[in-house]
């Protein structure tokens, strides 16, 4: 499948205007309109800050750092919300066949980071979609808050014996996720580009992040 991420995204709008209860379509449209209103550019992490050291769990097992993940070269990490989003999951698939494979010849580490605990299923997305690169928890959104990405609805509620919402799966006890993003890191710890998404159905096009790596590296991605 080669479509742009746009073009998938928006079938999945269309197929929902289909089949969801206008009421709930009109939520879900009424939350991304808000959080376009709402972002401001000058909060979030841009090129040319430096970012401080931040741990990470992987879905695997064990951990990485930030010094571990530049130690050899640059690395991207791709913010999703949570294993089950039905956008993630279109989302991490088309990076793994359109993204991982010319940042790899470049010598760019990719790691997707979500607040999903890895105890608590984070690790499906990866094995669903046979993932090529790694799957990491920001436990707490730590890093995500640190680069502004953090949002939450205002109006959502905080269901009571269910281990299966979003505050049970990332162990926040709240609605708290981050805003879809690129942000890739280089060996001196500075970003080389950032690109955040307010609008969860609108993500960062492959093409846009490799012009981006180029456009850093003359010499990558030849």
């Amino acid at each position: 499948m080669t479509d742009s991420l746009t073009a998938q995204f928006e079938a999945l709008h269309a197929e929902r205007e289909k089949s969801w209860d206008p009421a709930r379509l009109r939520t879900n449209i009424e939350q991304r309109r808000a959080l376009v209103a709402a972002f401001d550019p000058a909060e979030v992490v841009a090129a040319g800050d430096r970012v401080e050291p931040f741990t990470l769990d992987l879905s695997t097992g064990g951990t990485v750092d930030l010094a571990g993940l530049t130690s050899v070269g640059p690395v991207a990490l791709v913010f999703f919300r949570f294993a089950g989003c039905p956008a993630c999951n279109i989302a991490l698939p088309h990076y793994d066949r359109t993204l991982a494979p010319a940042l790899a010849r470049a010598g760019i580490r990719l790691v997707a980071v979500s607040p999903h605990l890895r105890e608590r299923g984070l690790d499906d997305i990866r094995t669903r979609h046979g993932l090529s690169f790694e799957v990491a928890s920001d436990r707490g959104n730590v890093l995500a808050r640190r680069f502004g990405l953090t949002f939450e609805p205002a109006d959502a509620v905080v269901p009571e014996n269910d281990d299966t919402w979003i505050g049970a799966l990332t162990g926040t006890g709240s609605w708290e996720l981050p805003q879809p993003a690129v942000v890739i890191v280089g060996t001196d710890h500075i970003v080389q580009f950032a690109d955040i998404s307010p609008d969860w159905l609108r993500r960062t096009e492959s093409a846009d992040i490799i012009a981006a790596v180029r456009s850093v590296d003359t010499a990558a991605l030849v």
